[in-house]
C-alpha cells in the first residue's frame, strides 16, 4: 500500500464505502456500502479493480483532493461538477492523473452521491470482511469517520499499467440518468395487505417528496398518509424495504439501514432502481410503480450481464 491521495478540504461527507459488510446481520450488524451499487461497481471496471473494491463516496459538495504519486482515476454517479487542475472531466470515464494535479467539485448537476475509484483500490483496514464506513458505530472505513482536511488515503498496487487503464468509458446508454427516472418500481410487502385497498392506490398514484429528514439509513417520504397495521412483530428488513411508520408517511431504507424493523413493510423498492432512490435530493418526488417478482428478477440479470460485460472487457486490456 502507498499514501497516493491527501485531502485538502473534505466536502460535506466524504468516506470510504465497498458492497457492504456482508453475513452478520444475524447479529445486528450493518451492512452499510455504497448508496449507488451500480455506479461504484462500474467506476472500479474503469480503472482496473475488481468491481467490489473500495472507494470514495462523495456526497452533494466534493472534497479537493491533493496527487501524491501517478495514477489513474474515475469518477461515477452524480454529476458533482468533478474538475482536474481546474479542467472539467466527465463523469464514467477514466483518467490518468499525475503527481501534484488537484481534483476538485462543483455545483450539483445531476443526482447526489459521486464515486471516486483509484486504480489499485483504497486501501483500509478490513472490519468483518469490509472496508465500508458505519459512522454511528465508528466501524470500517478511515478510522470509523468521514475523512477530514489531511487525512492521507491509501491504495493497492494497480493490476496494469496505468497507460492501459487511461481513457476508458462505458456508452452514454449504460450510464444513469438520475434526472429522467423518478418512477420507482417496486413489489409489494409481505405486509401490504394489512392496508386498505384505498392506502395501497394511494401509494401507487401519489408522488411523495423526499424531506429533509433523510440520511443513508433511510428516507423519509411525505405524501399521501396510509392506512393500516403500522406496528408489526419485529421481522427482517431489506435494502429498499419500504415502511410505515404510525404517522403513515413511507420511509425507503438504504445501505445503514437497521437489520429488522417494527413498522409494516408495504412494499420493496427492486434492486436495480435503488439506486435511483439514493441519487434523488432532499425535495425530489418519487412515484412508485408495481412490478411482479419475475420482471424484478430479469432486470437484475439484465444488469448483471451488464456488469459483468463490462468486468469481461475490463480484463482484455492485459
Amino acid at each position: 500500500m502507498s499514501e497516493v491521495m491527501k485531502i485538502i478540504k473534505p466536502g460535506l461527507a466524504t468516506s470510504v464505502q465497498d458492497l457492504g459488510r456482508r453475513g452478520y446481520q444475524q447479529y445486528g450488524v450493518v451492512v452499510s456500502g455504497a448508496m449507488d451499487d451500480f455506479a461504484l461497481q462500474v467506476a472500479n471496471l474503469l480503472v482496473g479493480n475488481s468491481r467490489g473494491e473500495a472507494g470514495l463516496e462523495i456526497a452533494l459538495m466534493g472534497p479537493e483532493i491533493f496527487m501524491l504519486k501517478d495514477t489513474v482515476i474515475a469518477v461515477c454517479g452524480a454529476d458533482l461538477s468533478p474538475k482536474l487542475d481546474g479542467e472539467s472531466i466527465s463523469n464514467w470515464k477514466s483518467y490518468g492523473v499525475e503527481k501534484g494535479q488537484i481534483l476538485t467539485f462543483g455545483k450539483p448537476q445531476n443526482g447526489g452521491y459521486a464515486y471516486v475509484a483509484v486504480a489499485g483500490g483504497v486501501k483500509t483496514p478490513e472490519v468483518m470482511g469490509s472496508k465500508s464506513t458505519y459512522v454511528k458505530t465508528e466501524m470500517g472505513g478511515y478510522k470509523g469517520r468521514y475523512l477530514k482536511k489531511g487525512d492521507y488515503v491509501e491504495t493497492g498496487a494497480a493490476e496494469y499499467e496505468l497507460k492501459r487503464l487511461t481513457g476508458r468509458s462505458i456508452k452514454v446508454t449504460n450510464a444513469m440518468d438520475y434526472h429522467a427516472h423518478n418512477r420507482i418500481r417496486i413489489v409489494l410487502g409481505p405486509d401490504s395487505q394489512g392496508f386498505s385497498e384505498e392506502s395501497i392506490q394511494h401509494f401507487l398514484t401519489s408522488a411523495y417528496r423526499i424531506t429533509a429528514q433523510s440520511d443513508r439509513m433511510g428516507y423519509r417520504l411525505d405524501g399521501p398518509a396510509l392506512e393500516g397495521e403500522a406496528d408489526i412483530i419485529s421481522d427482517a428488513v431489506l435494502p429498499g424495504t419500504i415502511q410505515v411508520p404510525a404517522n403513515g408517511k413511507p420511509i425507503v431504507l438504504l445501505a445503514d439501514r437497521q437489520t429488522t424493523g417494527g413498522y409494516a413493510r408495504i412494499a420493496s423498492v427492486i434492486s436495480i432502481d435503488l439506486p435511483y432512490v439514493a441519487q434523488q435530493r432532499t425535495g425530489k418526488e418519487l412515484r412508485f410503480v408495481e412490478v411482479s417478482v419475475k420482471e424484478a428478477q430479469q432486470l437484475y440479470v439484465q444488469r448483471e450481464l451488464l456488469l459483468r460485460r463490462l468486468s469481461i472487457g475490463a480484463r482484455r486490456i492485459k
